[in-house]
């Protein structure tokens, strides 16, 4: 990747990496937007979906996902639409969150975390794709400390959260999550934290 140039920085991590903190870290350090939230609710603009319930299937808990699926059905229910079309629709959110993505990605450099964003830039010219894992003990006493609770349920909530991205990656990419050849690089963070993450990938860009 050529940072002299426009680029786009695409960060795929298991639950409880600090991938989302790395990937704002290396934007913030590199100057460049970072798109993770945003994205939604510029989508849900696009298609009419009101905030609040896009919000809801961003919260941060170990069953955003079933609250993802469980918006739908109501959406489409209101609607009046059946269940084949309510399909269609969550692969039309799923379409316009990537069209999104890559307009914005077209514009300026970028940070992009999570949203498979490995797969909507395999093409692209100029785009390092970074995989952050680590193992299951470093990853249990960060989220039992982040979220103040024991390291059974931040266990529990790791094997959900992981279960869950690896099944989205799957339906919408036909792609395994944890394949090594989906990126430039994979990344255990265990011994690195945070900065000294970033610390790696910067000196990987130079």
């Amino acid at each position: 990747m050529n940072k002299e140039e426009q680029f786009v920085i695409t960060i795929s991590r298991q639950f409880g990496t600090g991938g989302h903190e790395i990937g704002a870290e290396l934007a913030r350090r590199l100057g460049v937007k970072l798109l993770d939230k945003q994205i939604l609710n510029e989508v849900a603009s696009r298609m009419k979906i009101v905030e609040d319930a896009v919000e809801k299937i961003e919260a941060r808990n170990p069953l955003w996902r079933d609250d993802f699926t469980n918006f739908y059905r109501t959406y489409m229910a209101s609607a009046e639409y059946n269940g084949q079309e309510q399909e269609k629709t969550s692969h039309t959110l799923f379409k316009a969150q990537a069209d999104t993505i890559r307009h914005i990605a077209a514009e300026e450099s970028c940070v992009i975390v999570g949203r498979c964003g490995f797969d909507i830039f395999a093409n692209h010219p100029n785009a390092l794709k970074i995989f952050i894992h680590s193992s299951i003990d470093c990853r249990k006493r960060r989220i039992a400390e982040k979220y103040d609770i024991s390291e059974h349920d931040a266990a529990a909530m790791i094997v959900d959260n992981d279960f869950s991205r690896e099944l989205y990656t799957k339906q919408y990419t036909g792609r395994e999550w944890k394949d090594a050849t989906n990126y430039d690089i994979s990344l255990d963070v265990r011994n690195f934290g945070v900065n000294g993450a970033v610390d790696y990938i910067m000196k990987c860009i130079e």
